[in-house]
């Protein structure tokens, strides 16, 4: 396993990402109101991204409300004076929730450039 990042570190990670994340929102608000403001023929072209918007939105305030909780365990931790230690890192599943943001990350990435693909074609 790699070196155990400091409780800072993993603070400073998860307030990076949520704030990403809150981005991310209003990038989909965005997208939302271009579908909107589509003529009826066009919406059936795009139909599929509404779930996906809503997948995208439900993962996101999945994976904020448990980064806020361990941002907060942290920040209890770093108040105690308490470092993070590898058998706590795993405790707190720091490394499965790196992963599942990679992941969400690249799926939001993808989505994003398919949209933009398309979206030249939605304004007559």
């Amino acid at each position: 396993m790699p070196q155990t990042p400091s409780t800072l570190g993993l603070h400073l990670r998860y307030r990076t990402w949520i704030a990403e994340m809150n981005a991310d929102i209003t990038i989909l608000r965005i997208f939302d109101d271009y579908l909107e403001g589509l003529p009826p023929a066009k919406k059936t072209a795009v139909d599929g991204f509404k779930k996906e918007f809503d997948s995208f939105r439900k993962e996101m305030e999945e994976l904020k409300h448990e980064m806020h909780l361990l941002k907060m365990k942290l920040a209890a931790n770093a108040r105690e004076e308490k470092d993070i230690d590898k058998k706590l890192y795993v405790e707190d599943n720091h490394a499965a929730l790196q992963i599942r943001y990679t992941a969400f990350r690249k799926s939001f990435s993808k989505m994003k450039t398919d949209l933009e693909l398309i979206k030249d074609n939605w304004v007559d």
